[in-house]
């Protein structure tokens, strides 16, 4: 299992750089951001530092979407830093929940993601894209260039799309019983396309905190510093709810019951801990969705979504022990699942 961490862009960006260094020196081998340009800074400039600063750590957004940069500009900022780097980039690519909502816009259709990722992936790898009846290729790039491009996905049509078309999938919640049902759904419909479904990377994404015990001081706190989380998760089942109805097959009843006393959303507190708009998540989500606790709770949790399919566990460090997280997995975890 390989081990990723996913940090906001906020400033200084020398901090950003420090514990993605970090993260590399305890073994992580992936370093995600958001991608949400009215929230946080701008991500690929960082990203250049980040690969100027590591040796071998890959790094992208989680999530990029297709609708706040062109499709030539994001594939060339791509292809740049792999020209500079070494095809150490990946891009993760959604919806873009607070990147467009923010910016007063609709999150893109799936129809837009599946374009996108075409003519991103093209373009970085070094092949033809057509852009709206112009036909283009980066005259600059290398023979050996390439871009994974892996998909964020909840609902059944976006798991769908995810299987057919995407190289990797994410998925933001450490919920087995949910991992396990939309890993069969990507994988059923990979194999349905005729691809082989293990050639798809499957990426869970969710919040750690370790704990020193297993007191109800110590874990009622690790929820707290967590459960923006499941607030960040009501905003995509809200969608799935809107579009599919409260009681419906297409989504399970684990994941849109816990939503019916959310009230709202203010973006400005978005993935962090002292979002005010989460306090309808309750505990169980928290624990459901993340992954807290003592670090043999952690290789519990983490050994399961290995067992399920899972290829990388990507943890969010928004709370107040980034460095504790960072240093314990590279110390406990990570040695007993790599």
């Amino acid at each position: 299992m390989d081990f990723g961490l996913v940090l906001q862009t906020d400033p200084p960006a020398a901090q950003v750089i420090s514990l993605m260094k970090r993260a590399e020196r305890n073994g992580f081998s992936y370093g995600w951001t958001f991608d949400s340009a009215v929230l946080w800074q701008e991500p690929f400039v960082i990203y250049s530092q980040i690969l100027a600063h590591t040796e071998r750590l890959i790094v992208g957004p989680m999530v990029t979407n297709p609708g706040t940069r062109t499709w030539e500009v994001t594939a060339s900022t791509f292809a740049t830093l792999n020209d500079m780097y070494g095809n150490r980039t990946v891009c993760g690519i959604g919806r873009g929940d607070s990147a467009m909502r923010v910016a007063g816009r609709t999150p893109n259709t799936l129809a837009r993601i599946s374009e996108a990722m075409k003519v991103i992936r093209a373009l970085a790898s070094g092949g033809e894209a057509d852009l709206g009846g112009t036909t283009i290729r980066f005259p600059w790039i290398k023979p050996d260039a390439q871009l994974p491009v892996w998909m964020a996905a909840y609902g059944p049509k976006a798991l769908k799309m995810a299987g057919e078309e995407a190289d990797g999938f994410i998925l933001q919640l450490a919920d087995p019983y949910l991992t396990e049902t939309m890993v069969k759904a990507v994988r059923d419909a990979a194999a349905a396309a005729g691809r082989d479904p293990s050639s798809v990377t499957i990426c869970v994404a969710a919040p750690a905190y370790l704990t020193q015990d297993d007191s109800p001081a110590s874990l009622a706190h690790a929820r707290e510093q967590c459960r923006w989380f499941g607030g960040m998760v009501g905003n995509h089942v809200a969608d799935l709810v809107a579009k599919y109805g409260e009681h419906s097959d297409l989504v399970p009843e684990a994941l849109t019951e816990y939503i019916k006393a959310r009230e709202g959303y203010d973006y400005s507190h978005h993935g962090r801990a002292d979002n005010p708009d989460t306090t309808f998540v309750p505990d169980d989500i928290v624990d459901r969705f993340c992954v807290i606790g003592t670090p043999s709770r952690h290789i519990a949790k983490l050994a399961e979504l290995k067992r399920l399919g899972v290829d990388q566990f990507a943890l969010y460090a928004m709370h107040d022990a980034r460095e504790d997280v960072i240093d314990g997995y590279g110390t406990t975890v990570i040695p007993a699942l790599s």
